[in-house]
């Protein structure tokens, strides 16, 4: 039997095919190559993170790079789900279901970086494709910024 004959989804499922559940499950939230990379570049400066962390206890959102002391929160966000201007494309299956869920995700980036605001945080947000060591290099000054405004060298 192939994937699409005889397949039938679960209750409340966005997939049209089996395979293309199996993909999308595969997708990972977390320890992306980019977010990787840059956490390496940032490690071999000689910085210290959390990383998919929880920049706010009482706000359900992880970013994927942080640091408490200096509250600086990094998010790498991926083309597809976070809907790039340069690289964005909708999908041909499904695509009102995809394309609301990409705009979700849109506003709910949106309001985290407005509550992070608010509490004081500095949020970095880049998209997968720029180059790492750019993000690296914009992270690190940024850290060291908000060190110097603090008036110590820990962070």
């Amino acid at each position: 039997m192939s994937d699409s004959e005889q397949w039938v989804p679960p209750p409340g499922s966005w997939a049209s095919s089996a395979a293309r559940r199996r993909n999308m499950q595969a997708i990972k939230a977390r320890d992306t190559k980019p977010e990787r990379v840059i956490r390496q570049l940032l490690h071999a400066q000689g910085f210290r993170y959390r990383v998919a962390a929880r920049p706010l206890a009482d706000l359900r959102r992880t970013a994927d790079i942080v640091f408490r002391p200096t509250k600086v929160a990094v998010f790498i966000d991926g083309c597809y789900w976070h809907g790039c201007p340069e690289h964005y494309v909708s999908p041909k299956t499904n695509p009102g279901y995809w394309s609301d869920k990409v705009a979700r995700n849109v506003a709910r980036d949106r309001d985290t970086d407005e509550n992070l605001i608010e509490a004081g945080w500095l949020v970095l947000r880049f998209w997968e494709h720029e180059p790492s060591t750019t993000c690296a290099d914009k992270i690190a000054a940024m850290v060291i910024a908000r060190r110097a405004r603090r008036g110590n060298g820990k962070g």
